[in-house]
């Protein structure tokens, strides 16, 4: 006779229960442990099985342990946060190693109602689109929606998207970029490419984009791709043109779900823009969005949020973000400092008079002329070692260089830049003036000293950016020499990604250290995107004027950010009056740049035809030396600065009328809130997972330890078989422990997913379970006590109860889910359920009966159990499934979407633990 198991099914075999899990084809069964994990499911052929393989059922046992009510709780607690596989909407909640913003969930719930999701998430730098982009993701690959995935980003953002994915949302991926793919690929079968093998990536766009790897790729493409800084996938040049036909190839299969995340999605390039769009929908690229019609067809893609639409809405997140100051500090250079600098001007001003009228000639003296003041105005240290490599450079690499781009190559981002000039006397004499320099006094330096002290006394932690390596070095040692009791470290890009997250994570205050130990950071521009600071740090020192507003914009957003624990982040901008360079940069760029952000809230970067800005620099600089007007008319360099004036107005118009038709305001707080807050009511909030572990360390004989703003969980002090399975999670000494966001580096926050959380939970209900496991912690199933919560005989039922949800659409699934669930009865009756019952049982006892008397009644509730599961209890769990029904059906109606959830209830649930509760008066 052959059995036939459906999923939800209880089945014995191998000695213990099981449930049935939809299985992958005809005569073979799924099944995972009655109280185990996915990651523990097998697949079994009943008929090569040596014991016979039949159906189960999980009832209570009348030898069940007795025990008492914060005993009973604690198993309560941990029923509810060992179950993963919610029944509800948000099936990803229970997989979250944090807590959501609200406003983070918009746009999981406009994927939820889009049949294909394709979403453009533009929010402002700092808000969380990593954070959004793995909800989207996670919660499609807990409804089965999703069984591989690809996040392409740029190769400095790798690391930082495998870290986020792992430690936030439980997913181990794969990086892929040029140091790992050949690696990654040895020794597969000639049929199957490395995305067959690992089906979760994070792959460098630079090392994908190229012509031979594209092709390759798009065949083997996941039906889920994530595209990080999706605005460097358009452009005009042929790093973003690469790009754009790889993403636009990926975009041509209709049923290829994308996320794209951009800070500056529009940024007054309208041709730019509906490329991107075009990647959600080849109309897109089309439509006139002044018409009503089409901006609510793009709403229901698109999602751009400022940091003012959520904190001054009703969002609630007023101190979500810090306020921001930005002040501009000018210092004077010495005597010898201008001289200096006036020598290198003349004869870098000679150079370009001696061009030629040939355009590549003088771009190139042009080029070589800012490179070289860029590095003037750094600090001697970076003037003398572009002048010394003059000759090692390439040509065609300086524009990128000087205009801050993010290249292919962003281990290079501060090398000093050189032009190739051939070596004279006049150059040796400007190497000679820069060693001279290097070894005196610095006015720029003793300039931020003096910025740093009044900062430092407040209790500031500042980060200062210099723009080259040589110059961060310099810094570094003459800020250790000026503070020599705080901590102050250089992270620039001769140390390795792993190097630079370890020297900033080096930085934290030891446990036995106060909270107050001041540190300083000087960087380079290699630490401008992939690692978050605001945990540590809450200034931002700019020492050198970066020449692309998004870049600055990036320095800021290491600090600025959501989880910043200060209420004022500050913003300093360096600049010398006496610098042609500075005052050329701040006029002619950043200035502009920053009217723009305060009258449209959002910077934009530079045209990306920059032949216009280099025009305009030059002049600004020539000007400012009062005697080079006509050079300036000669080489109509006053073109170019007309062209950037009409540029910038041109942009900022863009930029109005773009904020105007594509703010996003579709969605009310009202509308998400609710059905995120029942996830968690159900499933156990970060609070919940704190009083949960604290009260299990403590039973376990471990409490917790408090040290300053951490809690300390002592691994090595536990039970041996309890170290041993948190061992094998990566848990061993002490465990840190943050019960806030953000978690210190080193520190995790305290979660219903941290695996401490998990293994203690797990172990609790299978000591009540198993009376051979853990027995002296007397975790029973069954109890009687008196309590002032009732007045009358109450029963409380603990249930496991699963679900089947079908989901119908193009590809109809079917997935299991588990709920916990506490239900009060009275007279036959339901009385409470939910947080009403839940209180019912963690009211404190006011009394135990004795054991005699207690028997008794726990006797006579065993022996109704059976009708209570056929009556009330059943009704109860229908009525649920129906209720659920509902919740999946109220967040699919919009946008057209076709797909629906049913709920089943299987019948009857299992029954954990039953508690009689007598009035305290009797």
């Amino acid at each position: 006779m052959t059995l036939s198991f459906a999923p939800g099914d209880l089945v014995r075999a191998r000695g213990r229960e099981w449930v049935a899990l939809p299985a992958p084809r005809p005569g073979v069964l799924a099944l995972r442990p009655l109280s185990g994990s996915e990651s523990d499911t097998v697949l079994l052929d009943p008929r090569l099985e040596i014991a016979p393989v039949g159906p189960a059922r999980f009832d209570l046992p009348e030898e069940a342990a007795p025990t008492v009510q914060s005993k009973a709780a604690l198993l309560a607690d941990a029923l509810r946060l060992t179950l993963r596989r919610g029944a509800g909407p948000f099936r990803s909640a229970a997989q979250l190693a944090f807590e959501p913003r609200i406003y983070q969930l918009v746009p999981l719930l406009m994927a939820l109602r889009l049949q294909t999701p394709r979403l453009l998430i533009a929010d402002d730098v700092g808000i969380g689109k990593t954070i959004e982009a793995g909800l989207v993701l996670r919660e499609l690959m807990d409804r089965g929606e999703v069984d591989a995935f690809s996040v392409l980003c740029p190769p400095h953002l790798v690391e930082q998207w495998t870290i986020e994915l792992k430690s936030r949302f439980g997913i181990d991926a794969v990086a892929v970029t040029s140091g790992t793919a050949a690696r990654l690929e040895r020794g597969l079968p000639l049929a199957q490419t490395l995305f067959d093998a690992h089906p979760y990536t994070v792959v460098s766009l630079d090392y994908i984009k190229a012509e031979k790897r594209r092709d390759a790729f798009a065949r083997a493409c996941p039906d889920f791709v994530i595209v990080d800084e999706a605005h460097a996938c358009v452009g005009t040049h042929k790093g973003r043109q690469q790009r754009f036909e790889l993403l636009s190839g990926l975009a041509r299969d209709p049923d290829r779900r994308m996320v794209m995340l951009t800070a500056t999605p529009h940024s007054g390039d309208e041709e730019a823009f509906a490329r991107l769009l075009s990647l959600i929908d080849p109309e897109f690229a089309s439509l006139d969005f002044d018409d009503p019609k089409y901006r609510e067809r793009l709403a229901r893609h698109f999602v751009q949020r400022r940091r003012i639409d959520l904190t001054s809405g009703d969002w609630g997140e007023d101190r979500a973000f810090p306020r921001h100051e930005t002040t501009e500090v000018p210092y004077r250079l010495s005597s010898a400092h201008l001289r200096f600098q006036e020598a290198v001007l003349d004869y870098c001003f000679g150079v370009v008079a001696q061009a030629g009228s040939g355009q590549r000639e003088r771009r190139l003296a042009f080029w070589g002329t800012l490179a070289l003041m860029r590095c003037v105005g750094s600090s001697p240290a970076a003037a003398l070692s572009a002048l010394r490599n003059r000759l090692l450079s390439e040509p065609d690499r300086i524009e990128p260089q000087i205009y801050d781009e993010d290249g292919d190559d962003e281990d290079a981002v501060d090398l000093e830049p050189g032009a190739a000039w051939e070596a004279d006397p006049a150059l040796q004499s400007l190497v000679e003036q820069a060693e001279r320099l290097a070894g005196e006094a610095d006015p720029k330096l003793d300039a931020l000293v003096g910025i740093l002290k009044p900062l430092l006394k407040k209790g500031a932690n500042p980060v200062v950016f210099c723009r080259y390596l040589a110059t961060a070095e310099h810094v570094r040692d003459g800020l250790r020499a000026a503070f020599p009791k705080l901590r102050i470290e250089a992270v620039t890009g001769v140390l390795t990604p792993d190097e630079r997250r370890d020297r900033v994570a080096d930085m934290a205050p030891d446990d036995d250290e106060e909270d107050n130990v001041q540190r300083i950071l000087v960087a380079t521009d290699c630490l401008s995107e992939g690692i978050n600071l605001q945990q540590f740090f809450d200034t931002v020192v700019h020492y050198d004027l970066s020449w692309n507003p998004t870049r600055h914009q990036q320095r800021e957003g290491r600090v600025d950010r959501f989880g910043q624990p200060a209420a004022v982040v500050h913003s300093i901008m360096m600049f010398s009056p006496d610098s042609a360079i500075d005052g050329a940069v701040l006029e002619v760029i950043l200035r502009k740049a920053q009217e723009i952000r305060s009258a449209t809230g959002v910077t934009v970067p530079l045209p990306d035809e920059r032949g216009p800005v280099t025009d305009a620099l030059m002049a600004s600089m020539m000007l400012r030396r009062g005697e080079r007007r006509q050079l300036v008319l000669d080489l109509r360099l006053d073109d170019g600065a007309r062209q950037m004036d009409a540029r910038w107005r041109d942009v900022a118009e863009k930029e109005k009328r773009s904020r105007a038709r594509f703010a996003q305001n579709a969605m009310k707080p009202q509308e998400v809130a609710p059905e995120w807050e029942k996830a968690t009511t159900l499933l156990g909030s970060p609070q919940a997972a704190r009083a949960f572990l604290e009260r299990a360390m403590a039973r376990f004989g471990v409490p917790l330890e408090e040290r300053r703003s951490i809690l300390l969980a002592h691994i090595h002090a536990l039970d041996p078989a309890l170290r041993e399975r948190l061992g094998e999670r990566g848990m061993k000494e002490s465990v840190r422990l943050a019960t806030a966001e953000p978690a210190p580096s080193g520190v995790s926050l305290v979660s219903r997913a941290h695996p401490l959380t998990a293994t203690l939970a797990e172990a609790l209900l299978e000591a009540s379970l198993d009376p051979n496991t853990l027995s002296s912690l007397g975790i029973g199933r069954v109890g009687a006590w008196s309590t002032p919560a009732v007045d009358q005989m109450t029963r409380l039922a603990l249930l496991r109860v699963r679900y089947k949800l079908t989901v119908h659409a193009r590809r109809e699934r079917l997935l299991l889910a588990e709920e916990a669930a506490l239900v009060a009865v009275r007279n036959g009756e339901i009385a409470a359920t939910g947080e009403a019952a839940r209180i019912l049982l963690d009211t404190p006892a006011a009394g135990d009966p004795a054991p005699a008397a207690r028997d008794r009644l726990i006797q006579r509730a065993q022996q109704d159990l059976s009708h209570l599961l056929d009556g009330p209890i059943a009704a109860f769990v229908r009525g649920r499934a129906e209720e659920l029904t509902a919740d999946h059906a109220r967040l699919r109606t919009a946008a057209g979407s076709t797909s629906r959830v049913s709920v089943e209830a299987v019948l009857p649930p299992d029954v954990i633990g039953l508690f009689v509760l007598m009035p305290s008066e009797v």
